[in-house]
């Protein structure tokens, strides 16, 4: 069976080659170092073809002048409209009723569905976060309004706990040592992207929403961020350890550039950082140039 796995990683984009100021710039990332033949992911090194990978840098500005946002960022991966272009501005974080008729629109979840296909979404969620929803206090933002838009229902602590969902950390730490789910497994790093592939298999189209990025991008947070992509790095190693990359996509992106640039604290103009791992990687590296092409590609490798 034919699948794509969508690692959303928020907020991050390809920066400099200072490590003083971009984790991503940091020799301390043995999966990624592998895949890209020891090149950095950088601006510098610009679009990188391996054998293993293909990097591409990806436009998330999309003839939309300003820094991206969140919200018309994601909309644009998850339906394939030019979301900014739309609405004439970059917007975020959460959508607003603009935003929400474009992905009702353009929805890449229900789309699979009308066509026979199996989407799937990994991210569980704690009480509170259903809590605040149900009060108002709080929006939900564009890939959980996708998945509800397609009818699916959103993962919440009793699938965590019974590992039919992911939290968006990956390894559920945070939910054991912060949120006290106590009863919540603990993964290592590798079990982790073992628990990716495993929960993947049902399905045709499997996506992972990881926000951590985009918060330590916020907070200048350098060490936690280098911290935190050692963390991934592991994942995804784990992945490609069982995955069958023969018939997989694998794609790790995100929605607008942050993390890579942690001198600042907002978001920035650089081009997204974008991956694509898989034994069909080449042909479809070339369809990729902004956010508004992940949908058609996803379509196209699932026929």
């Amino acid at each position: 069976m034919k699948r794509v796995i969508f690692l959303f990683l928020d907020g991050v984009g390809l920066g400099t080659d200072d490590p003083t100021v971009n984790p991503l710039a940091a020799n301390c990332y043995p999966t990624l170092s592998s895949l890209l033949d020891g090149k950095l992911p950088t601006r510098s090194t610009g679009r990188l073809s391996t054998a293993h990978a293909e990097l591409i840098p990806t436009d998330a500005q999309m003839g939309v002048p300003g820094r991206p946002q969140s919200a018309t960022g994601q909309a644009a991966i998850i339906t394939g409209i030019n979301a900014p272009q739309r609405l004439g501005e970059h917007y975020g974080p959460r959508p607003d009723a603009r935003v929400r008729q474009v992905i009702d629109e353009g929805n890449l979840f229900r789309r699979l569905r009308q066509t026979g296909h199996s989407p799937f979404f990994y991210t569980g969620y704690p009480e509170r976060y259903f809590k605040l929803i149900a009060s108002g206090k709080r929006l939900l933002s564009v890939n959980p309004y996708a998945v509800t838009q397609a009818g699916l229902t959103l993962a919440n602590h009793i699938d965590v706990a019974e590992g039919r969902a992911m939290a968006a950390d990956f390894t559920n730490e945070g939910w054991i040592s912060e949120l006290g789910y106590t009863n919540t497994p603990r993964l290592t790093r590798q079990q982790a992207g073992h628990k990716l592939w495993e929960l993947a298999q049902p399905h045709h189209f499997s996506f992972f929403e990881h926000w951590y990025t985009d918060v330590l991008g916020h907070e200048q947070a350098l060490t936690k961020a280098i911290n935190n992509f050692q963390c991934i790095d592991s994942v995804l190693a784990g992945l490609l350890e069982v995955a069958d990359l023969e018939n997989t996509l694998v794609i790790v992106s995100s929605d607008h550039g942050n993390v890579e640039d942690c001198s600042h604290g907002k978001h920035s103009e650089n081009p997204v950082l974008t991956l694509l791992l898989g034994n069909h990687k080449e042909k479809f590296a070339q369809q990729i140039h902004q956010l508004t092409d992940f949908a058609n590609v996803v379509e196209e490798f699932l026929q």
